[in-house]
């Protein structure tokens, strides 16, 4: 099984969310894989809404509070997205690090008001350019991944994505060497803190310029078990030719 997730940023309002769904061609896609699309807060429950009725397309919010209520002017707690029909909750996605600033400590929050409330976390780590150049791939992601493995480890199910800064938006994509290299990295810190077996079942993805061209490369990486995929994600036929392909 692979899990092929869309992260749809700011794009798509409710009307281009519903025609997404409805030009998705979904019996182009393998039946064992798994499908995820994070739209936009506006459009979260028009699309949960109609993939209860018709679609194998699961739904996440792109960002949570870390708080459950209060005087946060502009943020949406993890419950309010769970309310809303969301299943998942990407956490730690690079734009929300390096845009707002957003530090360890804080995405370590967000893990825990995710977990607590009933949606999978799906954590998001990786490099920039600077560390990657410093030989820093593997401290940073472990670092990364290490503030919020605790709680991640008590969710009854977790994911780990793994996009290099370098390779967000910009059209370069990491090699399957690349990919190997850091996808293990993060498994042998999952065998680590849970037996092997668990480990093997937690699902890493890659994300990083993703497209139909080559996301079955990608796939064919050790350790790679899934993609997050950003702009071709928005794309109905491309998204659903990035998931055939990962079969």
């Amino acid at each position: 099984m692979a899990v092929i997730a869309g992260n749809w940023k700011m794009h798509h309002g409710p009307n281009e969310a519903l025609d997404f769904l409805s030009d998705f061609d979904v019996d182009a896609v393998p039946s064992s894989h798994e499908l995820i699309v994070f739209p936009s807060n506006l459009s979260l429950h028009a699309l949960a809404t109609a993939e209860q009725r018709d679609s194998r397309v699961q739904v996440g919010v792109q960002n949570v509070y870390w708080e459950d209520s209060g005087a946060f002017t502009g943020e949406i707690s993890a419950s309010m997205a769970k309310d809303a029909g969301a299943a998942f909750a990407l956490i730690g996605h690079s734009e929300r690090r390096h845009v707002f600033g957003e530090t360890d400590l804080q995405t370590q929050w967000k893990v825990d008001i995710v977990v607590s409330s009933g949606l999978v976390p799906v954590l998001c780590v990786g490099e920039t350019i600077e560390e990657r150049k410093a030989g820093l791939v593997e401290e940073v992601i472990l670092r990364q991944l290490e503030v919020a493995l605790d709680s991640l480890c008590s969710a009854p199910r977790f994911l780990v994505a793994y996009e290099p800064v370098w390779a967000i938006g910009t059209g370069e994509t990491a090699t399957p060497e690349d990919a190997t290299f850091a996808h293990g990295t993060l498994r042998r810190r999952l065998e680590r803190a849970l037996s092997a077996p668990h480990a093997s079942r937690v699902p890493i993805l890659y994300g990083g310029s993703v497209k139909p061209g080559n996301a079955a490369e990608l796939m064919e990486a050790r350790d790679v078990d899934g993609l997050l995929v950003g702009g071709a994600s928005l794309d109905a036929t491309s998204f659903s030719q990035i998931a055939a392909a990962a079969g």
